[in-house]
């Protein structure tokens, strides 16, 4: 390799990095500007990620170990040092979720996508429907086996209690809804319910949410319902939706 090729070298592997990073985060923002379905940028994220990465530590560690055999040009050395290492941390961050994953025991979720505040009668759909767009999985609730699984991955998933009117209780749920970044698609304030459909971050997953409020001797209930439009599993994001409302309902 002659003296011109080495000088290069670095700015080849951050040039490789920096083309990774954009289809990595192609993969996982695609769906969200509209460019295919959920599932598609998944499925590739799942079977390209890694394979992005490997190949930057790859071209990056070649490029660190050639920029150090530059004796003619230090200022050349110092710069391809610099790029070929930056380049390096690039591919360790596309590989970062792996990384993660060896040194964090991930949490096993069950393999349900339907999760609910009342597992004997959860909230029922009547505005959205299984021919909703893009759902694979049904809205009707899978019964006592989806509840069992729930109970015992999720106790802490209740109902909400308040003070609150039933319709000052109403308002504040819809009021939460919006500021977490739903989409209301129906509302019924008479039977004190409403649906809407909430996107996860990466990869613009849709799962739909039903409310309901109801009366206590004192106060009011809030029951959630929250389902994935496709996967079996939800790898705990419907649990966690229905955590954090519940959390900012009782801190507003």
């Amino acid at each position: 390799m002659d003296v011109m090729q080495k000088r290069n070298i670095g700015n080849i592997a951050l040039i490789v990095a920096i083309v990774s990073v954009a289809i990595t985060a192609l993969m996982v923002f695609g769906s969200s500007l509209g460019l295919w379905d959920p599932i598609v940028g998944f499925m590739a994220s799942r079977n390209y990620n890694n394979l992005l990465g490997y190949l930057v530590v790859v071209v990056a560690v070649l490029a660190l170990g050639t920029s150090f055999t530059i004796k003619q040009d230090s200022n050349a050395k110092g710069k391809g040092i610099l790029t070929s290492t930056i380049a390096l941390l690039l591919g360790l961050a596309i590989l970062s979720p792996s990384i993660m994953a060896l040194v964090i025991k991930p949490v096993k979720y069950p393999p349900i996508h339907d999760i609910t505040t009342n597992t004997q009668s959860p909230p029922q759909f009547e505005f959205l429907t299984d021919s909703r767009i893009g759902a694979k999985n049904s809205l009707v609730y899978g019964g006592e086996e989806v509840a069992a699984q729930q109970r015992q991955a999720f106790p802490n998933i209740q109902p909400i209690a308040t003070d609150l009117s039933v319709e000052a209780a109403y308002q504040k749920a819809l009021t939460v809804a919006k500021t977490m970044g739903w989409t209301i698609v129906a509302q019924d304030p008479k039977a004190l319910r409403f649906e809407s459909t909430a996107t996860t971050p990466f990869f613009n997953f849709a799962d739909d949410v039903v409310i309901v409020v109801s009366s206590l001797e004192q106060g009011s209930r809030i029951d959630l319902r929250s389902v994935s439009r496709i996967g079996i599993g939800d790898a705990g994001v419907n649990a966690k939706r229905i955590q954090e409302f519940s959390q900012r309902f009782s801190e507003s």
